[in-house]
């Protein structure tokens, strides 16, 4: 790659600002503000894509030929503010071929394991001891993690208006934490499903070592296949799954929750959203996340009334999870020499960076909310949400 080519691509850059220090020690700043961040080439890449300019410096740096200073949620910003720009106005086109893309990939479980199947012991080594891999909550920041993760399984629960005999169904349910805490704690019936292979064996053995077979159960399962003749639910809740459906399968998931969902019952999505419909992230696309979609509220929203679900409660969790990824962070940095040894530094180095720019993510302007919506009229809540702020989590 040409330093020539590389300055062109950048040269139009006009909202924020950005410093590239070549190779051969140059430095050059873009944009039309002081830089906040600064991108140094240790040396000139030998294969950079520049069609795809996120996944060219995703793999640049993964192969430690780039690194960088500065603020990782200003170079968010920065690209998003100049992506017209940075992609030569073919932003339409682009996004269309990946919505065609992602539309027409049906491999849900295989892209399921690609991530949550690496294996128990790599995400015990960064995860609290409860494996809640999803977006923790805080009464204050300086909350440990473990105890922000235990306050959101609570306030999950808490808002889910759980009674004795309900029976809870949790789609996409991790390592299983909020359906055994919905059990022990409220005296429900719980049913998860995932299609990770790893989560499902890890789930089964903490049910059976807490004597809660006859309460709790797990399934190795698509959404898609849960049969509504045979049980309906009468909550249901999903965190951090949504984002794996699939822009084309978003109303299918809702059409299940419709057909799962007893009338008067609740349900609680909690996932990530985008502002506006957008190009997923190319580079976690391919190497984090195949096949996911982050959707816009809208698209989520449009779809209710298509059921007659009635939205109770909206909130953003959008700083809560920005420190949820700088405690895992903190976690995986001292646990990085076990990691590299075991994986190499290229993938060590892929983790590291989707942790730092997820938290930036986060921190300027990707979105996190919980959804609570019936299926129909419910009398079945308070006649307030002062309840969630009553007492301890």
């Amino acid at each position: 790659m040409q330093k020539d080519v590389l300055n062109q691509l950048l040269k139009p850059i006009r909202f924020g600002g950005l410093t590239i220090r070549y190779w051969d020690g140059e430095e050059i700043a873009y944009g039309d503000s002081p830089p906040t961040v600064c991108i140094i080439f240790k040396e000139q890449p030998k294969n950079f894509d520049l069609s795809d300019p996120v996944i060219a410096f995703g793999e640049a740096y993964m192969d430690d030929l780039v690194d960088f200073n500065g603020s990782l949620a200003d170079l968010n910003l920065l690209i998003e503010r100049n992506m017209d720009e940075l992609y030569g106005g073919k932003i339409m086109s682009i996004l269309r071929k990946r919505m065609t893309q992602i539309s027409a990939r049906r491999r849900n479980k295989e892209n399921i394991q690609h991530h949550y199947d690496l294996g128990n012991e790599f995400f015990k080594l960064w995860l609290d001891p409860s494996m809640t891999y999803s977006c923790a909550y805080f009464r204050s920041p300086v909350d440990a993690l473990e105890q922000a993760q235990r306050q959101k399984n609570r306030y999950v629960l808490r808002k889910l208006c759980l009674r004795p005999g309900y029976h809870l169904l949790d789609i996409g349910s991790g390592w299983g934490q909020l359906i055994i805490k919905a059990a022990s704690d409220y005296g429900v019936k719980a049913t998860g499903i995932t299609l990770s292979q790893e989560q499902f064996v890890a789930t089964k053995e903490k049910i059976k070592s807490l004597g809660l077979d006859a309460q709790v159960d797990v399934k190795l399962l698509d959404y898609r296949d849960l049969d509504s003749n045979n049980q309906q639910f009468d909550r249901i809740v999903s965190i951090g799954m949504l984002e794996h459906v699939g822009q084309a399968s978003l109303p299918l998931f809702m059409d299940k929750v419709d057909q799962l969902l007893l009338p008067g019952g609740l349900a609680l999505l909690h996932n990530i959203t985008c502002t506006r419909e957008a190009i997923p992230n190319t580079w976690t696309e391919k190497y984090i996340f195949p096949g996911g979609y982050i959707p816009s509220l809208r698209e989520l929203v449009k779809l209710l009334p298509e059921h007659d679900f009635h939205l109770l409660h909206l909130e953003s969790l959008r700083r809560h999870y920005a420190l949820t990824l700088d405690r895992w962070q903190e976690n995986y940095n001292r646990h990085l020499p076990e990691v590299e040894a075991q994986y190499g530094r290229r993938f060590s180095r892929m983790w590291n960076l989707y942790l730092l720019m997820s938290a930036a993510s986060f921190r300027s302007g990707l979105e996190i909310y919980q959804m609570i919506f019936s299926k129909g009229l419910c009398e079945d809540v308070p006649l307030t949400f002062d309840f969630l702020y009553q007492g301890d989590l």
